[in-house]
């Protein structure tokens, strides 16, 4: 069998879409696709994708997707290693943060000095101490 060129559809995704469009020519307004439909879909899903086939066949990705069963795993239940699967793990900030220790020093032509010690993850407005030092007579 010829590979397709690109940009055409590959004959299984062309016969699917001309099914979906008889049926579409012969429906009633707000009728439901049929699930023979859809089972042909999914499987053309799984060999194709989900977008390509939805574009192909002019459904829903996401419904496409949901009947597929490529949704995201389901959360686990309470008793299993919930560790393992976790996705996020809030640390507490102590963990995140390790205890820091800064030293500024400012000098006018003065010789007005300034020295401060900071120890810890808290740091004072640098800006405000540095501008009172500046503007001190």
């Amino acid at each position: 069998m010829a590979r397709p060129k690109k940009g055409e559809l590959p004959q299984e995704l062309a016969r699917a879409a001309a099914r979906f469009a008889q049926w579409r020519r012969g429906r009633a307004l707000g009728e439901r696709i049929p699930e023979p439909l859809w089972n042909l879909a999914t499987a053309l899903a799984a060999r194709y994708g989900v977008s390509r086939t939805a574009t192909a066949l002019q459904v829903d990705y996401y419904s496409l997707k949901k009947r597929s069963g490529e949704e995201p795993a389901a959360p686990t239940q309470q008793g299993e290693d919930s560790a393992s699967s976790a996705s996020f793990i809030e640390l507490p900030p102590s963990a995140l943060t390790p205890a820091s220790e800064c030293v500024i020093e400012f000098e006018k032509a003065s010789g007005a000095k300034l020295r401060a010690h900071f120890k810890g993850s808290c740091l004072p407005d640098l800006a405000a101490l540095g501008r009172g030092f500046w503007e001190a007579r």
